[in-house]
């Protein structure tokens, strides 16, 4: 039995989950200045994907690489949905 892509699609699932918190919580507490940090995040991993003799680990690496890249437009989405209403203003964050 072959299991590659069943947990490759898991770990898909699991980044897919973990990315929306991270954007809701990040853009909550940081607004869109967490950007540069999911740039470095997301470069660091697709790099490493390339290196890595593990076809597994180099899946899961540049699963999460391009996760942190759609991470970085979305949490400019993410401002838009706060600017509509459809999610709470950090009262405490400075504009």
């Amino acid at each position: 039995m072959n299991f590659f892509g069943l947990i490759l699609g898991a770990f898909m699932l699991l980044m897919i989950g973990a990315g929306h918190v991270m954007i809701i919580k990040g853009e909550y507490r940081f607004g869109t200045k967490l950007w540069p940090v999911f740039l470095i995040i997301a470069l660091c991993t697709l790099v490493a994907s390339l290196f890595v003799g593990s076809k597994l680990i180099s899946g899961i690496l540049a699963i999460a690489g391009f996760t942190f890249l759609w991470s970085i437009h979305e949490i400019f989405k993410q401002k838009e949905r706060v600017e509509k209403g459809w999610f709470p203003k950090n009262p405490g964050r400075k504009a």
